[in-house]
Parts: C-alpha cells; sequence; structure tokens
C-alpha cells in the first residue's frame, strides 16, 4: 500500500503541450514525501516511505486533467523507532484506524510560470478537509530508456490540530513541547503509462 498527500495534484496540472489526457504513474524510487515540526528549540523532520498515485492530465483542458494520492500512515519514518511507533499510536496517526492519507483533486488552474494551484481534499485521521496545493512543475524528459518522465515539487504546510492531531505536552518553563504547523514538502517523479 502507498501514500498520499497533497502533492500528486501537482503533477497533474503540470504537462503542458499534450493533446489528450495522459496518465502517469509515480517512480516511488525517486519521489519522497517529507515533512518538519517544531520539536522545543529545533525541528524534527521525518518521511513517509509507502505512497502511491494517479495523474491523468490534459494540459489544453485542466477541467479533464485529475489527481489521487496515497499515503500509508503506518509508513512513517522520523528514525528513531519509539518515535515512530509513538506516531503510529492513537495519540497520532492512529493507522490501525486510519490506515491511509488520501488527496483527491477537484480543481487544476495555472497560477504562473510552471506553476499551478490544485484543489482537492486532503483526508488524514479521518478528517476531510479542502486545501489548495502549490504545485512547481520541474520539467519533463525522455530517460535512457525511453520513457517519458516529469518532475513536480510542492511546499505548504498544515496545521496537525484541525485533523484532529493534537497530542502535546506543556513546559516547565511555559509553551508546548511540539508545534502545531507541519511543514511540508513532496518531490514526485512520474512517469507516462
Amino acid at each position: 500500500m502507498k501514500r498520499t498527500v497533497p502533492a500528486l495534484s501537482l503533477a497533474v496540472v503540470m504537462l503542458a503541450g499534450f493533446a489528450s489526457a495522459t496518465t502517469y504513474s509515480i517512480d516511488q524510487a525517486h519521489s519522497d514525501v517529507s515533512f518538519k515540526v517544531r520539536h522545543l528549540v529545533s525541528k524534527v523532520s521525518g518521511q513517509f516511505i509507502e505512497f502511491d498515485g494517479a495523474i491523468t492530465a490534459d494540459f489544453n483542458n485542466l477541467d479533464s486533467s485529475s489527481v489521487v494520492f496515497t499515503i500509508e500512515s503506518a509508513s512513517i519514518d522520523t528514525k528513531n523507532e519509539d518515535r515512530d511507533k509513538h506516531l503510529r499510536s492513537a495519540d497520532f496517526f492512529d493507522v490501525e484506524k486510519f490506515p491511509e492519507i488520501t488527496f483527491v483533486s477537484s480543481k487544476i488552474t495555472k497560477s504562473g510560470d510552471q506553476k499551478y494551484a490544485v484543489t482537492g481534499t486532503l483526508t488524514m485521521h479521518g478528517v476531510a478537509k479542502t486545501v489548495t496545493l502549490p504545485v512547481t512543475f520541474l520539467g519533463e524528459v525522455v530517460d535512457p530508456w525511453g520513457n517519458t518522465k516529469a518532475g513536480f515539487e510542492i511546499e505548504t504546510s498544515i496545521d496537525r490540530k484541525d485533523y484532529g492531531i493534537v497530542w502535546n505536552k506543556a513546559l516547565d518553563a511555559g509553551g508546548m513541547i511540539l508545534g502545531d504547523e507541519i511543514e511540508i514538502e513532496i518531490n514526485l517523479e512520474a512517469q507516462a503509462k
């Protein structure tokens, strides 16, 4: 199984120059979904290992383009086994109850040179919210084996409390152990089917 996040919709909008819809798959070996969150006085980073998605792109008709992206929440990895176990628990992602994070696009618009706004529903921890992801198209190329590859990048942030992920602990000197804002970066290499 694989994970999803606000990143796949990017790919759908970026595929310029195609006269008809083209379907792309994510090259997981050359893509990543990572995040950062404030912890005390620094930031802790992590990633999701398992994710997948489908991109249907018609650059001449963005209304017929779409993105579906899925992340396996249990694949979270912060390079600390105890912390990852806690993140999979009911205090955070509750992966047994909510095994997937999904993004399904509903609208894609051009927002600038090689930039797109991809609006859709992000569902995480049992909560579904409409978000708009800023997607940058990084280009398209044919690799040495004849495969058409396209690159996309997303940088955004969400408030984890909006999705019911509220665990925290107060510090004796004031403040909390964890920040609420989650910085998200998604880099995708997609291959035309």
